[in-house]
């Protein structure tokens, strides 16, 4: 696409013919200025290679000094010309900071050109009256507040099984059974070991069942 129907479709400045009439053509129909505005026309005087000028649209306005723009047929991208281009960088070089020399986004080297482009100034249509800073936006709306899950209440068991002692003081031993209170208080009877074997001993008869459950 060529830089004068992208500009005049993106503006809506209804004037037609090569991009350095633009600026004469304004004259009388469009306001015309040196400050930028979003959806303004920027254009550019014809210098050096550029004899038919250029014109592009100012896609939004970062400070004093810098803007972005939206055009086509400036940058060779992938060796073609005719190329459109959003949101590029212009930035103004000029001494008085009056927007009438710029250096522009270059695509071969992924920056600022280091041409220093002579500028008349911006024209600006229906769609550059408001800047997009003064537009009043929605407020916020905050995400709706979920309701925490309801946690069931654990059982006193569950609680008691991982309390805390009460207390500090030293653990007694528990006490045993009663059968084996029994056993214990029983007298301690020998056990008498077949011949060949060591000399008998006496034991324990819980050690005896034991014993015995283990052989």
């Amino acid at each position: 696409m060529q830089c004068v129907p992208y500009a005049r479709q993106l503006s809506g400045i209804g004037i037609y013919g090569d991009a350095h009439t633009w600026w004469d053509q304004a004259a009388g129909k469009y306001a015309r200025g040196s400050t930028p505005k979003v959806g303004a026309v920027m254009a550019f005087v014809p210098h050096r290679n550029m004899r038919l000028g250029h014109v592009a649209a100012v896609s939004k306005v970062i400070d004093s000094r810098t803007v972005l723009l939206d055009h086509a047929n400036w940058s060779p991208i992938n060796g073609r010309r005719g190329q459109i281009e959003r949101d590029v960088k212009a930035v103004d070089v000029s001494p008085g900071n009056d927007w009438s020399e710029v250096r522009v986004w270059y695509d071969p080297i992924e920056g600022l050109g280091k041409t220093a482009w002579p500028v008349h100034g911006f024209i600006y249509g229906e769609r550059s009256r408001i800047e997009r800073s003064q537009i009043a936006l929605s407020p916020v709306r905050a995400a709706p507040v979920r309701p925490a899950a309801v946690r069931q209440k654990s059982s006193p068991e569950f609680l008691q099984a991982f309390a805390a002692p009460a207390t500090t003081s030293p653990l007694r031993p528990r006490p045993l059974p009663a059968t084996v209170q029994r056993t214990r208080a029983e007298p301690v009877r020998s056990v008498t070991r077949p011949a060949g074997r060591t000399a008998s001993r006496s034991i324990d008869p819980l050690e005896a069942a034991v014993l015995r459950y283990d052989n």
